[in-house]
């Protein structure tokens, strides 16, 4: 087990960045790991697949773990069969053609929806909705990729921080050194095409890296650059989580930051109040 150090690389103005350059990161993928079911240990099934991968935690990883197997051992999952649509998502499951039964879980799992529309020459239509957690996004992240059956709605965890934390918390007593969490979902982004994963729940890692002040190459002033640290690793994991490859644990090693205790993935959201698009 080795120490990442992190160099004094303080900017003039004497403040203490969250992230600091790297010359060379690693990012490993585990596999092995089991299809997990509600009540399942997930910390204690990393810790044994990475012990009989011969595979240790060092200081300074990062941890990106897609929600899917947070939300499966946590219960948050929903058999559509049990599902009672009110008449809220009856109405709103024939507007765009979908089960009600998932739409009745969207609703729940939403503050608003904000959009409903149709696609032409597309069996359904779609749902982008206010997560209740802030986000906003496709259906409100409620899904069937990876689901154990037909029959099984996947969504976010209750409160994905705090799972982040909690598996932060463990990870970090078994191999004695400090880490950070981040559990990432598949989103879409406004005015580009496809999906990329993001960071939906924090533990540790610095959510954005806020440069203001800072000066760039040419010693010009940043005055709006904050990098969005856990997207951007979220965003790397995809390269190696496919989602056929039933590898649901990112590690990235070699990267040098700061803890930040309080960071949360509610860090990342953009106020209401900045949206130009009302």
């Amino acid at each position: 087990m080795h120490n990442t150090a992190l160099p004094d690389m303080s900017p003039d103005n004497g403040k203490q960045p969250l992230a600091f350059p790297a010359a060379r990161m690693e990012m490993l993928a585990p596999f092995g790991l089991p299809d997990f079911q509600p009540g399942d240990d997930l910390a204690g099934a990393f810790i044994q697949v990475l012990s009989a991968q011969n595979m240790h935690l060092h200081e300074g990883d990062i941890l990106v773990i897609a929600h899917k197997v947070v939300s499966k051992c946590e219960g948050a999952v929903a058999d559509i069969e049990q599902v009672e649509p009110s008449e809220a998502a009856l109405k709103l499951a024939a507007e765009v053609n979908k089960d009600p039964r998932k739409v009745e879980i969207i609703l729940r799992e939403s503050k608003q929806i904000l959009r409903a529309v149709k696609r032409p020459g597309q069996p359904e239509g779609i749902l982008i909705a206010e997560h209740r957690l802030g986000f906003i996004c496709a259906n409100a992240a409620v899904d069937q990729s990876n689901a154990d059956n037909e029959n099984q709605l996947i969504f976010l965890p209750q409160d994905p921080d705090a799972s982040a934390r909690s598996l932060c918390q463990a990870l970090e007593a078994h191999f004695n050194c400090r880490l950070g969490v981040i559990i990432s979902d598949t989103f879409g982004r406004p005015w580009r095409l496809g999906q990329t994963n993001v960071a939906v729940g924090i533990a540790n890692v610095p959510a954005l890296v806020t440069m203001y002040g800072d000066t760039d190459a040419w010693g010009r002033e940043l005055k709006v650059t904050a990098p969005a640290f856990a997207d951007e690793l979220a965003g790397a994991s995809g390269l190696l989580m496919s989602k056929a490859g039933k590898c649901p644990l990112i590690i990235f090693r070699g990267l040098c930051w700061q803890s930040d205790a309080h960071a949360s993935a509610a860090d990342l959201l953009r106020p209401s109040k900045e949206d130009l698009f009302k």
